[in-house]
């Protein structure tokens, strides 16, 4: 919330391969891009594994000064002079003289150490090794320099000591799931007189450095506007829900695979599209060929909306992205690009995402509450398991939602048929009749109330009224 305060001493910890060096680089990269003397002392990698690491990232290394004390590559040559001092070899005074000498030589604004493990090892007792980083740390009250120490728990101990010298601490760590990409995050221990947010925020090493994720907090983010209707494109659709769903509000389609859960909310992007508003799909299960494959097979000129920057498509790999750059990417699709219309197809995909299904509910609802806020309409697909007989939900989002509309399969003179009902609306009325509707090349076509209907809750509708009301199987036009 801000950054660090200026001359304290601050502790970076975390298990190697956590993103240390990299968040440390790029702390010293700022120094120098605002025109500060940086330096970055280094007791466990080299110069040359430094610059590859800075190369990977596209960075250069230029403006920081780099004290290494480890021994360079050619230390078995007889021939060559030994310049650098390996801390095997040295006291643990000695090594802090060293690098209290270059301090005071160089007199940076910014100072890097990396990381502790090695002056744990020379100090041989915990006792020992408090003094020296008290030392560290005495030393540095009279000098106007931000210290980052480094420390990578190699220690059986945790080392707590550590924690109450330093004035911030910042926990980082890898999570191995049990399938797919590893996931990363990062706590914010303690900061003294700092605000934070706390918790854990994901984040990934990427070109370029950490890009972090911070968890989401819907209340830090309110803006106005009016909650009138948004129109769905089809007029007996929008009637059935009382005028149609409004701004700020969630709607969730739940139903069997293949209803037309994805159609129905295809349409609400199409619709926006057409009123010039821009609409953004997540989608989780199927590819975008596929998707616009069923546009066309619906007569909905999908291609032409994503050609024309209004709908925006994103295909979600659950087991590569961490839900925090999940939650990131819809705030940025918000708040830069504009989206009015958000559609997560389907929430079945997005709990694989979550290595802990425990925190699916709770994320999920910070996110609803950020888009409530924002004024947009917020459209959820969740596919319910089985075809026909008593449907099995995996997870229930329904009190989070403000409308719930089920889409049902019903059979009626051997011709399997598709019914819709609003079974929930917070804000306003709406029908409470069950209607028939069908997937045409004209789009969406629901039907008159179907009254004489029983079971639909059961998982096994039954229509037992004539086949009067009913809509024409035959795909000759919108009836």
């Amino acid at each position: 919330m801000g950054g660090l305060d200026a001359d304290r001493m601050y502790l970076y910890e975390g298990r190697p391969g956590t993103g240390k060096t990299t968040i440390a680089l790029q702390f010293l990269r700022e120094g120098v891009r605002q025109g500060e003397r940086v330096l970055y002392i280094s007791l466990s990698e080299t110069r040359r594994e430094l610059e590859l690491v800075a190369r990977r990232h596209g960075w250069t290394l230029d403006g920081i000064d780099i004290f290494e004390l480890v021994p360079p590559e050619n230390v078995l040559d007889p021939e060559r002079e030994l310049t650098v001092l390996h801390p095997a070899e040295v006291e643990l005074s000695e090594t802090t003289k060293l690098i209290f000498e270059k301090v005071e030589q160089l007199n940076p604004a910014r100072l890097v150490v990396d990381s502790l493990s090695e002056l744990r090892l020379l100090a041989q007792g915990s006792l020992r090794y408090r003094r020296q980083i008290l030392a560290l740390k005495h030393f540095f009250t009279t000098r106007q320099c931000t210290v980052v120490l480094l420390d990578d728990l190699t220690a059986h101990e945790n080392d707590l000591q550590l924690h109450s010298i330093s004035h911030g601490v910042l926990l980082l760590e890898q999570l191995a799931i049990e399938y797919g990409a590893e996931r990363r995050r990062l706590r914010v221990v303690k900061m003294r007189g700092i605000n934070f947010r706390g918790g854990f925020h994901d984040f990934k090493i990427e070109k370029g450095g950490l890009a972090i994720y911070p968890r989401l907090v819907a209340a830090e983010h309110h803006a106005s506007f009016t909650g009138e209707f948004t129109p769905s494109g089809n007029a007996e659709l929008d009637r059935l829900l009382g005028g149609g769903l409004e701004r700020g509000t969630n709607a969730l389609l739940i139903g069997a695979a293949g209803v037309g859960k994805s159609s129905v909310a295809l349409t609400y992007a199409i619709a926006a599209a057409d009123r010039g508003e821009k609409a953004v799909y997540f989608a989780f299960d199927e590819g975008r060929g596929t998707l616009e494959a069923r546009a066309q097979t619906l007569g909905l000129p999908l291609r032409e909306k994503l050609e024309g920057g209004l709908v925006r498509y994103q295909q979600i790999d659950p087991a590569e992205m961490s839900p925090g750059e999940f939650a990131d990417n819809v705030i940025r699709s918000v708040e830069e690009d504009g989206a009015r219309v958000v559609i997560i197809d389907s929430l079945n995909g997005y709990l694989n995402a979550m290595p802990d299904g425990r925190f699916l509910i709770l994320q999920m609802h910070e996110l609803l509450s950020y888009l409530a806020q924002q004024g947009v309409l917020t459209i959820l697909v969740l596919a319910q398991h089985g075809l026909v007989g008593p449907m099995e939900t995996p997870l229930d989002i329904s009190y989070l939602s403000d409308a719930v509309i089920m889409l049902r399969y019903f059979e009626h003179a051997g011709v399997v048929r598709r019914a819709l009902s609003v079974v929930k609306k917070r804000s306003g009325n709406h029908e409470h009749t069950i209607r028939e509707f069908k997937l045409s090349s004209h789009g969406i076509s629901v039907g008159p109330p179907l009254t004489q209907f029983s079971g639909i809750f059961s998982g096994t509708p039954t229509y037992l009224g004539d086949a009067g009301p009913l809509l024409d199987v035959r795909d000759h036009g919108p009836h």
